[in-house]
């Protein structure tokens, strides 16, 4: 069998397959993707870091591709629904750097407060400016935290073992959760009013695309210093480079950046900006870790079939994998759903399993419904692996019940959400053997195929409703697809499903929300 390690990789991974009998490895990294494409078919599995671009294209050459294994998180260069489509189990190391990203962004910190950077470059200048570069101690100072996940949590641990008051804001994570680990729970607003220093460490999503904006600074104390080591884009560069040189913002550390390189940035002209190339995972310890998770993964899954930290798939046989298949898609499926329809941390989840499920080991499924549950709550990546032990983590109760009676259907998924806001119920199915569908949103009964972009709208049972939804998305040249229509069993209330063929911009949608027949709308992406 045969192994290509595409980008650069930590000696002790490479040396883990030169070591492994039955596996040989090659190791050839800067390669264009048509050199790559030219020579991926000779390979079972692939080794990459974030340069590699694993695309569609690439894959369809990819003739006995098995694995692709990520030496890192992320894997945004991973098509994971091509791979998926064609059997190529996509893996990542999800823990091997968390504590050096997160000890990056406590140095970064630092170094800001210090102004250790300016005074490097003003003694390298011939220059002695004690003054100029007075800076300003962090005991006693409050951090405000956004995002509980595994490195955001590190860095609270450290923060606090520095001395500084730690205050967090999460929407997904319970505020007795926090509390437990001796931290404040705190809304946006309140961190944004009590912290000296603000910290993200939140996943790039549409949510959290320019979190940290003109909006956001303005109701920050005055002085604030923000520090970014997760993703660039969560902090809008244009605002804060205009919040800096207001004085509202006193300083910035940045590791990552809307554009990377981020080439000439008016950021970087600035004084009070401090920067690092996208450093956070790179240390030795981390490249290490990384490079021996990733061999690790890789040879037991040639040799052995066994799946760790796979994102694809769960971490089962080969035969339950075959059987639970479309019910894995559909426990997925209904986790975005109720991602999406959900506010505020989710305290319970129930999964009860109705009709003839052949005795079969269900807890792959609920696994996937939280996989899809979770992936757009959290920074760190979701698998099949992690997802139950990031859910206990932040405080959710998970049951499983099964029972024989499926009333209309054969077998029949049901996931309640119980959150400190809201409960949501939602009910899917499969037609046939394997097509997806959800066919109860609380007390609304549909046929609902979750993919794509959609619009979930509550509106009134009344003439006109439907055509002035129409009206809307026709003057923004929105197309509709296909349009679904339940009602509540009182009668009184629709609930529409409209499959658009592109994404609904915000001005469409604010005009949706106007509407008179209108209550609530909801965009979705699948």
């Amino acid at each position: 069998m045969k192994v290509l390690v595409s980008d650069n990789l930590g000696e002790a991974g490479i040396e883990m397959f030169k070591g492994e009998e039955g596996i040989e490895v090659d190791v050839k990294t800067g390669l264009s993707p048509d050199a790559l494409k030219e020579i991926i078919g000779q390979y079972d599995a692939l080794v990459i870091r974030s340069a590699t671009k694993v695309t569609e294209d690439l894959l369809e050459a990819a003739l006995r591709l098995k694995v692709v294994g990520r030496a890192g998180i992320g894997l945004d260069n991973v098509d994971i629904p091509a791979a998926t489509k064609r059997g190529i189990v996509v893996m990542n190391t999800p823990t091997g750097n968390v504590v050096t990203t997160a000890e990056h962004a406590i140095a970064m910190m630092l170094a800001l407060s210090r102004n250790i950077p300016q005074g490097t470059a003003s003694l390298r200048a011939g220059r002695w400016e004690k003054k100029k570069l007075q800076g300003k101690e962090i005991f006693n100072k409050t951090l405000g935290l956004i995002g509980y996940g595994k490195i955001g949590s590190i860095v609270a641990d450290r923060a606090r073992g520095l001395k500084m008051r730690v205050v967090v804001h999460d929407p997904f994570v319970t505020p007795e959760r926090i509390a437990s680990d001796g931290y404040e729970a705190v809304s946006l607003a309140d961190l944004y009013r009590q912290a000296d220093y603000i910290t993200v460490h939140v996943p790039k999503m549409k949510a959290t695309m320019g979190l940290l904006n003109k909006d956001a600074f303005a109701k920050m104390k005055n002085g604030v210093m923000i520090i970014n080591c997760a993703r660039g884009g969560i902090v809008d560069e244009k605002d804060l480079y205009d919040a800096i040189q207001s004085g509202k913002v006193a300083g910035a550390a940045l590791d990552v950046f809307e554009t990377e390189p981020p080439g000439n940035s008016p950021l970087l002209t600035l004084d009070r900006v401090i920067g690092t190339p996208h450093l956070g995972a790179s240390t030795q310890e981390a490249q290490t870790n990384v490079a021996v998770d990733v061999a690790r993964q890789i040879i037991d899954y040639l040799k052995h079939n066994t799946i760790v930290n796979a994102v694809n798939v769960p971490s089962v046989s080969g035969e339950l994998l075959g059987r639970l298949g479309p019910f894995l898609q559909l426990g997925e499926r209904i986790g975005m759903l109720q991602a999406q329809l959900t506010c505020g941390p989710i305290q319970e989840l129930a999964v009860t399993y109705n009709g003839d499920f052949l005795d079969l080991d269900l807890s792959p499924v609920t696994t996937a419904v939280l996989k899809g549950l979770l992936t757009p709550m959290v920074k760190e990546e979701v698998n099949f692996v992690n997802a139950p032990v990031i859910a206990k983590e932040r405080g959710m109760n998970v049951t499983e019940t099964t029972a024989a009676d499926a009333e209309d259907y054969i077998h029949l998924i049901t996931v309640k959400t119980v959150s400190t806001e809201m409960t949501n119920t939602v009910s899917g199915t499969l037609f046939g053997k394997k097509d997806v569908r959800i066919v109860m949103i609380n007390d609304f009964r549909l046929e609902l195929i979750p993919e794509g972009h959609m619009l979930l709208i509550y509106n009134q049972d009344k003439p006109g409703a439907i055509g002035s939804i129409g009206a809307v998305l026709g003057k923004h040249q929105i197309n509709i697809s296909r349009m679904q229509v339940g009602q509540d069993r009182a009668g009184h209330k629709n609930v529409i499903f409209m499959k658009t063929d592109t994404s609904i911009p915000e001005p469409a949608l604010e005009e949706l929300r106007a509407l008179p027949l209108v209550n609530v709308v909801h965009p979705l992406s699948f």
